[in-house]
């Protein structure tokens, strides 16, 4: 199976070495300078490791044939972009795997490549693209979940999922792959509101008086939200999210705010304002939301100035 992916930042150079490592068939589609840079290698490294690992790139006007997995590995402010660069690469037989945060994409892809062809999935990884172009994997856990977006099994579903597993990461195929969307978007949202209001690592707000009680109103205004649209979240769910946003000394940060606090592009409409804009479609009421999406959009104009 040829797999093009579409990206080669931090989530995308992470699994798709991953998946070269397995004996994939794997080409990133990226823009001259990153190809340029990639041309000895793509240095991944994280606790324990550090490898450069060859890879194969191509560029938008090297496409040349359709491809028969396409995952979309780039931020979201990137889609309209990423879409017309790989619509070469999208054949009448190719399956496009989007990997983006938020559901907000799914209705862009279904349009333009037919709900048919476009899956859905997440990945859950914690790494960073470094200055120098390589990837650095924070902590040592990954995760790749697909599926269709109406819950049918086919014996070619199962062979995507055979592909997409590699010993770097879990591959996991649940029978309700929205459900599992809209669970990660609660949870990325919530370290989002999280980290972006307070501006801080977990470590440091859950060591300020009242920081606790400030988290744990997130996490359920979030969770709130994926119950009215039709996806509870579990309990095993709930408990992942108090394990990573309440451990006392974390220095973990939303990747959210680490863009904000760069100056750099960012997901907030895409993660927050969607969010937001959700939860007023299923009439839940989400201060803690609006106000971070609110910070954002102040941030944001400042930045522009």
């Amino acid at each position: 199976m040829r797999i093009l992916i579409v990206g080669a930042g931090a989530t995308g150079g992470y699994f798709g070495t991953q998946l070269v490592h397995a004996g994939r068939d794997v080409t990133f589609l990226v823009r001259p300078p990153r190809a340029e840079r990639l041309r000895k290698g793509l240095r991944v490294h994280g606790p324990g490791y550090d490898e450069t690992v060859p890879v194969r790139t191509i560029t938008t006007e090297q496409l040349e044939r359709p491809y028969d997995l396409a995952l979309l590995m780039v931020k979201a402010w990137s889609l309209p972009a990423a879409i017309e660069d790989m619509a070469p690469a999208v054949g009448a037989n190719t399956t496009v795997l989007p990997l983006l945060n938020g559901l907000a994409h799914l209705d862009t892809l279904n349009e333009r490549f037919g709900r048919d062809a476009v899956l859905g999935g997440l990945v859950r990884v914690v790494c960073r693209l470094d200055p120098d172009g390589s990837v650095f994997q924070m902590i040592p856990h990954a995760s790749m979940t697909l599926g269709t977006q109406d819950q049918q099994r086919s014996s070619y579903l199962a062979r995507i999922g055979r592909e997409l597993s590699a010993p770097g990461f879990q591959t996991i195929m649940p029978n309700d792959v929205l459900a599992s969307m809209w669970h990660k978007w609660a949870f990325i949202t919530a370290g989002g509101i999280i980290t972006c209001l307070m501006r801080g690592t977990i470590g440091n707000i859950m060591a300020a008086h009242g920081g606790k009680e400030f988290i744990l109103d997130v996490i359920d205004e979030t969770e709130r939200v994926a119950e009215a649209a039709g996806y509870p979240v579990s309990a095993g769910a709930h408990a992942a999210s108090l394990e990573m946003f309440t451990e006392h000394g974390s220095v973990f940060t939303s990747s959210l705010y680490r863009d904000v606090l760069a100056g750099s592009s960012h997901e907030g409409e895409h993660l927050v304002g969607q969010f937001a804009a959700a939860a007023e479609r299923h009439g839940v009421e989400v201060p803690l939301t609006r106000l971070a999406l609110t910070q954002l959009r102040v941030h944001d104009q400042t930045r522009l100035r």
